[in-house]
């Protein structure tokens, strides 16, 4: 098992991937296991199968997710940094009201994106007993979504799924009159087009083959373990998305203790602090995570003053 030290010191992946006990947890696992070169076990992460059984193993192991299934085509996400955000969310709320979330009560949270996996609301509501409102645009998404919360009884009345019938709005038509939010995040198509989303699944692909003599399959929809549009691009990137984002948010900026969103490229950031400032913000954090050799980050804005937030979780309590 490779250690993992970047992670988050509460993920519990730090460790990295237990086969042997993860096979128990889902048999059906097994057959991907192999030796590698270096001797120790582990699986083609080129093979979309064993990724996608990878990550039910990992949810039923550890988060006691029974079922997980997504349909070919769609993104499946690794799961080690996906909860790392969760974690890092986490320490934001406690440390704006530990009195208020440090028991994880009264925590509501919408996942704008959350694609069909609903991967987000799972790992924060089995982590923290969250609360989730899981948004797309992708009608589908929400059906497979909402199939593997009714079929895991634990996450009865938690999660939410809901379709954004309005593309062109990201909270608008979701954040109702009467709704209060603790978070909102976002993990926001990175591309700005198919082309640049195709060759970015290929770079990926060559990566994961080094050495090998595995043939790239066909299309970019088998690209990148799937990703449909919605997932994977939109026009202008992750940095109009973002901008699209902070416009909308000062909408609802007494309904929201913190918005946030992931953001993919570092270059990124300076504009959007910039877009923030002209948003008039309150608060702007930009808070970095260490996964193996990447390096990933969030932005994090209020529209409320400390004080402000701590009378804003009064009034939640």
């Amino acid at each position: 098992m490779a250690t993992k030290p970047q992670l988050h010191p509460r993920n519990r992946h730090n460790q990295g991937y237990d086969f042997i006990a993860l096979s128990k947890a889902l048999p059906a696992l097994k057959a991907f296991v192999k030796k590698n070169d270096y001797g120790n076990l582990s699986i083609d992460f080129a093979n979309a199968d064993a990724v996608k059984a990878l990550n039910s193993a990992l949810l039923k192991q550890y988060y006691q997710i029974d079922f997980w299934d997504i349909p070919k085509g769609y993104l499946c996400p690794p799961i080690p940094g996906r909860v790392d955000y969760i974690h890092y969310l986490n320490d934001l709320l406690v440390a704006t009201n530990k009195q208020m979330f440090s028991a994880g009560n009264n925590v509501n949270v919408l996942d704008i994106g959350t694609g069909a996996s609903c991967i987000y609301p799972l790992l924060g509501q089995r982590q923290y007993q969250w609360h989730f409102t899981a948004t797309d645009i992708d009608p589908i998404s929400i059906k497979v979504a909402e199939n593997i919360v009714k079929a895991n009884p634990k996450l009865k009345n938690s999660i939410t799924c809901e379709l954004q019938t309005q593309a062109e709005h990201i909270f608008k038509g979701i954040i109702k009159a009467d709704k209060h939010y603790a978070l909102t995040m976002c993990n926001p198509p990175f591309h700005s087009s198919i082309e640049q989303a195709t060759k970015g699944s290929e770079r990926k692909w060559q990566n994961l083959n080094k050495n090998k003599s595995l043939k790239q399959p066909q299309g970019s929809a088998n690209l990148n373990f799937g990703g449909q549009k919605a997932e994977l691009w939109c026009p202008g990137g992750e940095l109009n998305f973002i901008e699209k984002m902070i416009t909308e948010s000062r909408d609802f900026s007494q309904q929201v203790l913190w918005f946030t969103c992931l953001v993919s490229k570092k270059d990124n950031i300076g504009p959007l602090k910039q877009a923030l400032k002209k948003a008039q913000v309150k608060q702007l954090k930009v808070v970095n995570m260490a996964q193996g050799q990447k390096v990933s980050r969030f932005i994090a804005w209020s529209f409320l003053t400390p004080e402000q937030q701590q009378h804003w979780c009064q009034q939640q309590t």
